[in-house]
């Protein structure tokens, strides 16, 4: 028997269900990681049993690729994979320009890669992570263990002449630890409440020795498909300049529940 949702779980599934029927048989895809994404992974699990659909799929964490193998989707590396024709993933913030914020659950080093990797980017979100401007969520900046410190002082330090609210700074932790991501690294948090110009943080954040990847996405996002707690969603689509609104059933099915019990 499927689970009572809630508005917010309601709002993500009828935004990953809509994302994927934008997948095509024989098509390549990304696969992002989150708490939204994980439910797209399993609305597309659902139409490769029900439809036979032919997808290759490319994780972009451990998780994410855990989550794949375990519904029978089938993955691959980006090496093997070379070139993707579709990433859907989720979003911690977007603006009206589709710019975005990631990093929330410490993937953002290989979301970024999947996503450039892609013909398109479709982000899927529900309505509370839409701003005005970003910068409310803090910015994830992944930085190698080395001389960290040093790293994040410099972050500081830059931040000074930056279009910015805030400065503060901190490492990510993961109980008394750093927490360390899939590729080995730390992640350090800038609660900066306000960026005026992101493309230009995002540019001078990864000049800095140390830092390997800033959690800003900028021109990469095509599509966001914005989902709401009675089942609507709203596609707005970068390129075309278009925004349309649809219906999705919200009943997920048993087998979308399957690994959740």
């Amino acid at each position: 028997m499927a689970a009572e949702l809630n508005p917010i779980d309601k709002a993500k599934f009828v935004a990953a269900k809509r994302a994927t029927e934008y997948v095509q048989d024989g098509m390549k895809l990304g696969l992002g990681t989150g708490s939204t994404a994980a439910w797209m992974v399993r609305c597309l699990a659902e139409r490769i049993r029900e439809e036979g659909l032919r997808v290759t799929g490319v994780p972009t964490s451990t998780r994410t690729a855990e989550l794949a193998r375990s519904l029978g989707v089938p993955i691959a590396s980006l090496d093997d994979a070379k070139w993707l024709d579709l990433t859907i993933d989720g979003a911690d913030e977007f603006d009206p320009n589709l710019a975005l914020i990631k990093g929330g659950g410490a993937a953002l080093l290989q979301e970024k890669i999947v996503a450039t990797a892609s013909d398109q980017m479709i982000v899927i979100a529900d309505a509370a992570k839409e701003v005005s401007q970003l910068g409310a969520f803090p910015l994830p900046v992944e930085v190698i263990p080395f001389g960290w410190q040093t790293t994040k002082a410099l972050i500081e330090e830059t931040l000074v002449g930056l279009d910015v609210m805030n400065r503060d700074c901190s490492l990510r932790m993961n109980g008394a630890k750093p927490l360390i991501t899939d590729e080995a690294n730390y992640i350090i948090d800038l609660h900066l409440k306000r960026i005026g110009n992101p493309r230009q943080v995002a540019m001078v954040l990864n000049q800095i020795p140390g830092v390997v990847e800033n959690g800003l996405f900028i021109d990469i996002c095509d599509i966001v498909v914005i989902g709401h707690g009675d089942g609507r969603v709203t596609v707005r689509d970068i390129n075309e300049g278009t925004e349309a609104d649809d219906f999705i059933e919200f009943a997920p099915t048993d087998n979308i529940f399957a690994d959740m019990e």
